[in-house]
């Protein structure tokens, strides 16, 4: 199981399958070249036999020749068969003597033979072996009956030809010319040991075929074991996730598996934590936007309860002021709200393109200086680095420099200076906006990213804020696989500074 998790699940399928097609394959060349072997070893043997023998019954009497085709043939286990000049059978060493060898019947045998030869005739089908000729013994036996013999008298050459026999064995029949006048010896030959060689091998290539096959079926029936199983699993913790019925549902993780099971859960857990965080996110955020549209929205009550019973109009008309007021902090809310809920799905739609901050940066100032919305203070940009060219939606990036130059310019006291520090190092994009109002305490500069925080100057006019400015900044600024934080002036002066970083895009060439 262990080993088996480190294997990519194509490589297991892979191994499984193609196992016992190599193991069936190769064993079928092997047997296919040893037979053909085994048969041209014995073809050789055949085609001297045939001429040495010949050579030796050439000249010989009769009676000498007879000798001859009967040690021959006992000893060789052969059939030798001489026929004259005109074809007839001159003397037949099986009728001179005790046969030498016999030739089994189709029928002969019991179970185990006739499985043997099925199963020749189911390896000569997939090997696509050429069909042999049947070997059958002519009724008056004359030279015409055998193909091999006339060849050999016209072409005065040994002709050899195999032949297959009833029982499923070979038969090789050799013809060679006897002497110049026009005798022919034919030899016959029953090579049962290289069929049952070859049936043999046969049968122990079925046999490791069959080994091969349980155990690639076992092996299948395993891997199938080990994806099913922490698939259910999985499902299990998924169907328990969308229920909701449990509110911590630990979906496995699998981390003993390296392969694409162990990636699917440990995929699935992340997105189940990250779906998590997002559903607690919305339900936080839905909580705080009810208690945050709760005061303005009481506050309004009581002023219109209020104003239906008043009437000095000197009360009456801060009451339409107050009334007013809530509404536009309502309105503000509302579009603040809708903003930050629908940033994160308007950024993973939108297509980026290069913006350069510092040309941002500087129409971001000139046109908060052409406005007049600096209370007086001194917005200055300094620039160090070359490349400030950064992927993004240069609307946002504007939405985010603005805020971060409003807040500044909020805390700043009347002709303070809001410094902005545009740098390019280390594959980054850094722009730092520092201002001198009281700063940020070190355990709050996390706290003000959060949504409807407001921790406004005393001397601003209460409600002008909804607490989701530096919350929606940081989701721009991360949306663009960058980031947003919050720190203390570097010279120790009193006064906040925070920090954009974004990828630069690099330079050409």
């Amino acid at each position: 199981m262990r080993w088996s998790r480190r294997l990519s699940l194509t490589s297991r399928i892979l191994f499984v399958n193609i196992l016992p097609l190599l193991v069936f394959g190769g064993g079928l060349i092997y047997l296919d070249s040893y037979r053909k072997q085994l048969l041209d070893e014995r073809f050789k043997l055949a085609l001297i036999e045939a001429q040495i023998t010949a050579e030796a019954l050439a000249g010989a009497t009769p009676e000498r020749q007879e000798a001859l085709l009967i040690q021959i043939g006992k000893e060789q286990r052969l059939r030798l068969r001489v026929y004259d000049a005109d074809g007839k059978l001159e003397a037949d060493s099986f009728q001179l003597a005790s046969p030498s060898f016999t030739i089994g019947t189709a029928d002969a045998g019991g179970s185990k033979q006739h499985f043997e030869r099925s199963l020749d005739k189911a390896f000569d089908w997939l090997v696509d072996a050429e069909p042999l000729p049947d070997y059958v013994e002519p009724v008056l036996d004359d030279a015409q009956d055998w193909p091999e013999l006339r060849r050999a008298r016209e072409e005065n050459l040994t002709q050899i030809v195999l032949r297959d026999a009833p029982d499923g064995s070979h038969v090789i029949t050799a013809a060679a010319p006897v002497g110049l006048d026009g005798e022919t010896l034919l030899t016959t030959r029953n090579p049962v040991d290289i069929t049952q060689a070859v049936r043999e091998a046969r049968q122990t290539v079925a046999f490791i075929v069959f080994l091969v096959l349980t155990t690639s079926t076992l092996l299948s029936l395993f891997l199938a074991r080990t994806i099913v199983l922490p698939l259910r699993e999985l499902v299990r913790a998924a169907i328990r996730v969308r229920q909701g019925r449990e509110r911590l549902v630990e979906v496995p993780r699998l981390p003993d598996r390296r392969d694409e099971i162990g990636l699917l859960a440990r995929a699935i857990s992340d997105m189940s934590s990250a779906l998590r965080q997002r559903i607690d996110a919305v339900e936080s955020f839905a909580a705080d936007v009810a208690h945050e549209i709760k005061n303005p929205l009481a506050s309004l009550r009581s002023a219109l309860e209020s104003l239906a019973k008043v009437e000095d109009p000197q009360l009456r008309k801060q009451l339409s002021e107050i009334a007013e007021h809530d509404v536009r902090r309502i309105s503000r809310l509302v579009t603040e709200i809708s903003d930050a809920s629908r940033i994160d799905a308007e950024l993973s739609r939108a297509t980026f393109e290069p913006v350069d901050m510092h040309k941002l940066a500087e129409n971001i100032i000139a046109a908060r200086r052409t406005r007049g919305e600096n209370r007086g203070c001194t917005v200055e940009l300094e620039v160090s680095g070359r490349n400030h060219v950064v992927n993004g939606v240069p609307a946002r990036l504007e939405r985010v420099i603005e805020n971060l130059i409003d807040n500044a310019v909020s805390f700043s006291p009347e002709g303070g200076l809001v410094s902005l520090d545009l740098t390019d190092t280390d594959g980054m994009v850094e722009l730092t906006v520092c201002d001198n109002g009281p700063g940020i305490p070190e355990e709050a500069r996390e706290k003000v990213f959060t949504r409807f925080h407001s921790d406004r100057p005393e001397d601003e006019d209460f409600g002008n804020h909804s607490g989701l400015g530096l919350a929606i900044a940081r989701t721009i600024c991360e949306a663009h696989d960058g980031a947003l934080s919050a720190h203390a002036r570097a010279d120790g002066e009193s006064g906040a500074c925070f920090l954009i970083a974004l990828p630069k895009v690099p330079q050409s060439g």
